[in-house]
């Protein structure tokens, strides 16, 4: 692991404090619920209830309060959450004070802060059309602290796109039933094919993370452009075509692609880019992971 910059560490630790300033704010749960009978960790001890396991019966503080008393425990149920995050080129592309890139990286330290808040098992691929990285998951403050390091000093040995490979990979991994949240700016069309073969195995979440300028591209006539994955240069004609001109096909394909994310079952949550980012993610992850 490459080594943190004061900066990086100022900005992890200032995503700590927001994050559980505001789990703190909207009360949520750490995804366990008191049951009644045997579990994993002592909650209260309370009056006896028709029903109760007598197993439970503290007899020692019912002879005390001359009245039956029982031990209540809370049951873990604990999650298995998949961080999928895209680290090619193309989310470094920026218009605004914050490029895609730097958002995604934000979020996926969020949803890790969040999973080991509700006590959940959580992992990390990080990729381009390679596997840059992985980090089996696994439950923790130091866990999760070792994940948010890792995303923020990873180097990538590729600026291209494979999210299929990403897919893969997690279908090799031994947990049946897992909650995926993959992070991109999903300008890969071998992921749409990938997420569904997954799709009926695992709860699948995509976070889109896109430019106001992916979206819908001004009609500014001519301009030379880039690819920031192969480095190759065009001429593009940005003004508006009889049948369809450039914003059209942009905001064609974000349709199809939600539309084919609904068809699978996959939630889909696009970014602002904005302030209010984190907050997003968190009420998102709330909703979408209550029991």
């Amino acid at each position: 692991m490459n080594m943190l910059s004061k900066e990086v560490l100022k900005k992890i630790a200032e995503i700590e404090i927001h994050t559980r300033r505001i789990l703190s704010s909207t009360l949520m749960g750490d995804s366990r619920s008191a049951q009644k009978g045997s579990g994993f960790e002592f909650n209260q001890i309370r009056d006896y209830q028709m029903g109760d396991d007598v197993r439970s019966i503290d007899w020692k503080s019912s002879a005390k309060s001359g009245k039956i008393l029982v031990k209540e425990y809370i049951e873990e149920r604990n999650r298995t959450i998949m961080i999928l995050l895209d680290m090619s080129a193309s989310n470094s592309f920026v218009s605004n004070s914050m490029s895609g890139a730097d958002i995604l990286k934000q979020v996926a330290a969020v949803l890790s802060l969040v999973a080991g808040y509700s006590k959940d098992r959580v992992g990390l691929i990080l990729y381009t059309d390679k596997i840059e990285y992985v980090m089996p998951p696994a439950m923790g403050h130091t866990h999760v602290h070792a994940i948010i390091k890792q995303i923020f000093s990873q180097q990538t040995t590729s600026k291209k796109t494979n999210g299929a490979l990403a897919i893969e990979r997690l279908k090799q991994m031994k947990d049946k039933r897992t909650a995926v949240f993959l992070l991109s700016d999903c300008i890969d069309e071998s992921l749409n094919y990938a997420l569904k073969s997954v799709a009926s195995n695992h709860e699948i979440v995509v976070i889109r993370c896109l430019d106001k300028l992916t979206k819908s591209f001004p009609s500014v006539g001519f301009l030379t452009v880039s690819d920031s994955e192969t480095g190759e240069t065009c001429l593009l004609d940005t003004r508006l075509k009889k049948r369809i001109g450039i914003s059209d096909y942009l905001e064609d394909r974000i349709v199809t692609q939600k539309r084919l994310y609904a068809k699978y079952g996959i939630d889909c949550l696009d970014l602002k880019n904005n302030e209010t980012f984190v907050d997003d993610v968190i009420r998102f992850f709330r909703r979408r992971m209550t029991y």
